[in-house]
């Protein structure tokens, strides 16, 4: 009978250390390739641009890449060193560009300029949406659904565009404006809805969908019948009726007005002969 050791057996003692040599030349080595891993990561976030570290924020999605070659012409800023704050400093921080009196501004200062960046970069990515290549950038985000999808049932998850209420900035935050019903909407996101709709403007989406004309969606076809017990509500009672209602109230003193001094007018008419007599 042959005396080979049997399964679960303990192994001998130069096996054992031959074993835990190669484990450990191994845990080496994988410690090693781990700290070439995070050296790579940390030098890949130092080559990293202010840019896309501002686009890859949580809640600026939203955002595309402008490129720095439209922000360095000087024709593509005109106006803007007035509306921002530490615009120099800003710009130079937008651009990655150390500035020669950086050291000299103090704490409080740098937060202010990293906000005016912020503000900035924001009324630069307006307009340049509005260039071939910025409506192209945000072409792609539109295919992916990264400014979110409608709410509005019968839209059946239409993909919208970002849309500003005023061109004036800190006037109003970003909604979504749906081609499909025509209707704005508050981002899902807490943090995309707190981004400043100055940014995105009254103007992209309708000059998008008259540039990619082919992407304009139908008008939806069905809309909400409210009902009771099954049985469709009498207009007069329905919400809709009670809505138009004030409006109608509403034009009611004008009209009266309007009468009244119709009114005297013909009064006036009436007594003009009397004084010629």
């Amino acid at each position: 009978m042959s005396r080979s050791r049997a399964a679960g057996a303990p192994k001998s003692t130069d096996n054992y250390m031959r074993e835990r040599a190669q484990e450990e030349k191994h845990g080496i080595a994988d410690s090693e390739s781990d700290s070439e891993d995070s050296e790579l990561t940390g030098s890949e976030e130092d080559d990293t641009s202010w840019i896309s570290w501002f686009c890859s924020l949580k809640g600026n999605e939203f955002f595309c890449e402008v490129d720095e070659e439209y922000i360095q012409d000087d024709f593509n800023l005109s106006g803007l060193s007035s509306q921002v704050p530490y615009y120099d400093y800003a710009l130079d921080l937008i651009l990655d560009v150390e500035s020669p009196n950086d050291d000299m501004l103090t704490e409080e200062q740098h937060e202010m300029v990293e906000s005016a960046a912020e503000m900035l970069y924001g009324l630069i990515h307006v307009r340049y949406i509005l260039t071939s290549r910025g409506m192209n950038a945000m072409l792609e985000k539109y295919k992916n659904a990264d400014f979110g999808r409608c709410p509005r049932v019968f839209c059946n998850g239409q993909p919208c565009l970002p849309v500003g209420q005023t061109d004036v900035a800190r006037m109003s935050t970003v909604k979504i404006f749906c081609p499909k019903c025509a209707d704005i909407y508050y981002p899902r996101s807490k943090y995309q809805g707190n981004i400043d709709g100055a940014y995105f403007g009254t103007t992209f989406p309708h000059l998008f969908f008259m540039t990619y004309g082919y992407l304009k969606p139908e008008k939806p076809n069905h809309t909400y019948v409210p009902r009771i017990f099954g049985f469709k509500i009498h207009k007069q009672n329905s919400l809709e009726s009670s809505q138009q209602q004030p409006q109608n109230n509403s034009q009611q003193p004008m009209n009266t007005q309007q009468n009244t001094s119709a009114g005297n007018s013909k009064l006036a008419n009436t007594q003009e002969p009397s004084k010629a007599t």
